[in-house]
């Protein structure tokens, strides 16, 4: 099974999308930041460039997982995906413990805030590209259910949160309350570190083969057994490699039954299966059962 062209160019447009608009609002946030001295817009600039840093590897990322299958690799480059998952939550761990650090030594060290105008206006913006990605993004993980775009999707989701707080710290430090930038930049820190810990979660469970959700193996089991002639089914089993599932099981036939009847009954099973769930590819295994003694 390969992956669709129109899948495969969706998620190539998503990785690169997604590495225009960090380094766009790196910049944007990086003189912001020089004119402001805020530790909310450093918390952003620093988001921002390991944004940037991890959307280039999902980029590499995807271009592999999107190889097909090959000697070496029978069932895939998929994982490469998971894999870029990991890198991004590493990443961002390190930009929480960064922003964390920075925002404990302004608060010992508190500092006034300059140009609070130019950082709201950058962060408008940066609200507006956000938005706007996560749209985009959400869009092709409903099509093509790419691990690693949803991983991206899931921290530039939190990225949207953290340039609301940072929007919200500049407004209040201009009406008089700078020593509540360095708060949001600490509250923002471990806000990342969460996103980190989740994508990290999501990532090790592809990569350690993880089951499915239990409703879609209920489902297949139910599609499998209300093929005509098929008795019953067992050892279903699921994993998920990139954007494919890899489906198993075994299904009991009549023992009476001809080599030919048996296998156009278990590629019925696989099309049943195949033609509600199109990522996947299934195996299925056909068992004799004897007919019961009257």
């Amino acid at each position: 099974m390969t992956i669709l062209p129109q899948h495969a160019r969706l998620m190539r447009q998503a990785t690169f999308a997604a590495l225009a608009v960090a380094l766009t609002l790196a910049l944007a946030k990086a003189i912001a930041w020089w004119l402001s001295g805020s530790v909310s817009l450093l918390a952003g600039l620093t988001d921002s460039l390991l944004d940037g840093a991890a959307s280039l590897l999902n980029l590499i990322a995807v271009h592999y997982a999107l190889r097909p299958a090959d000697e070496d690799h029978r069932y895939g480059h998929g994982k490469a995906e998971a894999l870029a998952g990991l890198g991004q939550a590493l990443f961002i761990g390190i930009s929480a413990v960064v922003v964390g650090l920075h925002g404990v030594d302004r608060m010992l060290n508190p500092q006034p805030l300059g140009a609070a105008t130019l950082g709201v206006v950058v962060m408008l913006v940066s609200l507006a590209l956000t938005a706007a990605l996560l749209m985009f993004q959400g869009h092709v993980v409903r099509e093509t259910g790419s691990t690693a775009i949803r991983a991206d999707s899931l921290h530039y989701r939190s990225d949207l949160l953290l340039n609301a707080s940072i929007l919200l710290a500049l407004l209040l430090a201009s009406f008089g309350w700078p020593q509540l930038d360095a708060l949001f930049g600490i509250g923002i820190a471990f806000f990342i570190l969460w996103s980190a810990v989740s994508i990290a979660r999501e990532a090790s469970a592809v990569l350690m083969d993880k089951e499915l959700a239990p409703e879609l193996s209920e489902r297949m089991h139910l599609l499998a057994c209300g093929i005509p002639g098929v008795l019953g089914a067992h050892d279903l089993r699921t994993r998920m490699s990139g954007t494919r599932w890899f489906v198993q099981l075994h299904v009991e036939l009549d023992s009476e039954l001809s080599l030919l009847q048996a296998h156009e009954l278990c590629e019925q099973v696989e099309y049943a299966i195949r033609a509600e769930f199109s990522r996947a590819e299934v195996l299925v295994h056909a068992d004799p059962l004897e007919p019961a003694q009257p």
